[in-house]
């Protein structure tokens, strides 16, 4: 299925907070977004891990994932490496917007913002083994798969393995 031509990336605004609390907050799939232990989640303190703290990185871009103009999810960058030259991506997507190419649409933007934009070398991401769908589009945004954590995750009542994804700005260019 060919991605959306409609999905962009955009600012979070304050429109915005009841549709990524809904996220965070989901329990369902907290352990394909978290590596904190399941538990839930208050409105203020999602509301509280919104506000920059001294601890908290500057250098994380957080985008929402716009469609047609609706919010459906978020995309992020974090954890930078200053001298390496990588970073992190992170992506959540409301239920309905799951399985639609959107995701991979998303990360495609933002591995294109952080190779042109952050002048990145590599882009990498975890995700559990098992979860399939998400592994799919991340190859088809171009990431390929780099190895595997053993029994890595403790996820709703058994362990899995984490699959390290992860491409390279010469990969990148190459393809685009």
């Amino acid at each position: 299925m060919s991605a959306p031509s409609a999905v962009s990336l955009r600012c979070v605004t304050a429109s915005d907070l009841d549709m990524l609390y809904a996220i965070a907050a989901e329990l369902d799939t907290w352990e394909e977004r978290s590596a904190s232990m399941p538990a839930p989640l208050t409105r203020s303190a999602f509301d509280a891990r919104l506000m920059p703290s001294e601890t908290a990185s500057d250098k994380d871009v957080r985008f929402v994932i716009d469609l047609d103009g609706r919010a459906v999810g978020s995309v992020s960058l974090f954890d930078f490496d200053d001298l390496a030259r990588h970073a992190e991506v992170g992506i959540a997507l409301q239920p309905t917007a799951r399985g639609k190419g959107i995701g991979a649409e998303a990360v495609t933007q933002i591995i294109e913002f952080a190779f042109t934009r952050c002048n990145l070398h590599r882009v990498h991401l975890q995700t559990i083994a098992s979860n399939l769908a998400a592994i799919r589009a991340y190859e088809k945004a171009g990431l390929v798969i780099e190895g595997h954590l053993r029994e890595h995750a403790w996820v709703r009542g058994h362990y899995e393995d984490i699959v390290v994804m992860g491409v390279l700005r010469s990969q990148w260019s190459a393809r685009h």
